[in-house]
């Protein structure tokens, strides 16, 4: 399959700025590599990325890594139960020497904004950052600011403490094209952290490539073919998600509660594009859709109380219905 769109020079610049980005972050962080890669198609498709795990294990510093390898605006928001809309998006003050109200823009507006412990902040803080994430936009006294044409949201959440968190909601988490969680690393790749910590590697900061570099990307991954039989394989996984009994075996299908939307199906395309570029192809293929599985139904995919009583991880889910699916 090949995208006559996309020319040998666009596909040289592609593979320059992706390896850039890569070496830039592997020279930083150790392990990790699905982040990496799920970042990677964050950036690309310009879309929101949840990111769930134990604390201490680099969310953060890979966001910050992300942010310096293009020199954009980095903004960091520790939620907290008391954490208010305005101190995220922004608020109206009153300037006594003026005697005019002034708008200050919140830290929303940045090219890489990390939401820490996300869970942690009210449903009502939550949803203020709905209409930034869907709309990249915000309101304040009446007035629409429009955000950064390369805006990511990178949220973080602890799913070991349950006290004083607020769930996300599903449609807040649909807003996310991909959930990624981290495990430990590996004895020798915790050796190394230490190591690089040791020589202040952190303290090297470069800017290996541009906020126009990106754009470049996200543009081209627009012309990355996808053929309409991976389309429909696309939509065959979104449809069973919705109606596991007619797919997996019924004592699976009966944990299920709701399957994934439309907004599913479009990240699927989305994110199968950026990853044939980040693979240094023009077309998607079915191992493209199948490699994203995890990563785009993991947060759509609702289970009852019963699959949490029985242990029933949603990955297991998934895994029957890709399996049910006849690949292209």
């Amino acid at each position: 399959m090949e995208n006559s769109n996309i020319s040998t020079e666009e596909m040289q610049k592609s593979n320059s700025i992706i390896k850039a980005i890569s070496d830039y972050y592997t020279s930083r962080i150790v392990g990790q590599k699905k982040l990496q890669i799920s970042l990677l198609i964050s950036l690309i498709s310009n879309g929101h990325i949840l990111v769930e795990s134990v604390p201490g294990l680099a969310k953060t510093t890979a966001a910050k890594v992300l942010t310096e390898s293009c020199g954009g605006i980095f903004s960091r928001i520790q939620c907290t139960p008391d954490l208010l809309p305005s101190d995220i998006i922004g608020t109206q003050t009153y300037n006594v020497k003026t005697g005019e109200f002034e708008t200050k823009i919140g830290p929303v507006c940045a090219n890489f904004v990390l939401l820490d412990e996300i869970n942690r902040s009210s449903s009502k803080t939550q949803s203020a950052m709905l209409e930034a994430m869907q709309e990249r936009q915000v309101s304040i006294g009446g007035e629409n600011y429009k955000l950064p044409e390369v805006f990511i949201v990178i949220a973080t959440q602890n799913p070991i403490e349950q006290e004083g968190t607020y769930p996300l909601a599903e449609a807040q988490q649909d807003r996310f094209i991909i959930k990624e969680t981290l495990n430990y690393p590996t004895a020798n790749e915790e050796l190394e952290v230490l190591n690089r910590i040791e020589n202040n590697i952190f303290d090297k900061k470069e800017k290996v490539v541009s906020i126009k570099d990106i754009k470049y990307l996200q543009e081209l991954s627009k012309k990355v073919y996808i053929d309409e039989a991976v389309k429909k394989y696309i939509i065959s996984i979104v449809y069973a998600t919705r109606n596991a009994s007619k797919v997996i075996n019924p004592e699976l299908a009966k944990y299920v509660t709701n399957g994934a939307s439309t907004r599913a199906a479009i990240a699927f395309m989305e994110a199968a594009k950026s990853l044939a570029l980040i693979n240094g192809r023009t077309f998607v293929t079915p191992d493209d859709v199948k490699s994203l599985s995890y990563s785009i139904l993991r947060h759509r995919i609702s289970l009852n109380f019963e699959a949490i009583a029985d242990e029933i991880k949603v990955e297991t889910i998934i895994d029957a219905i890709i399996s049910s699916i006849k690949t292209p």
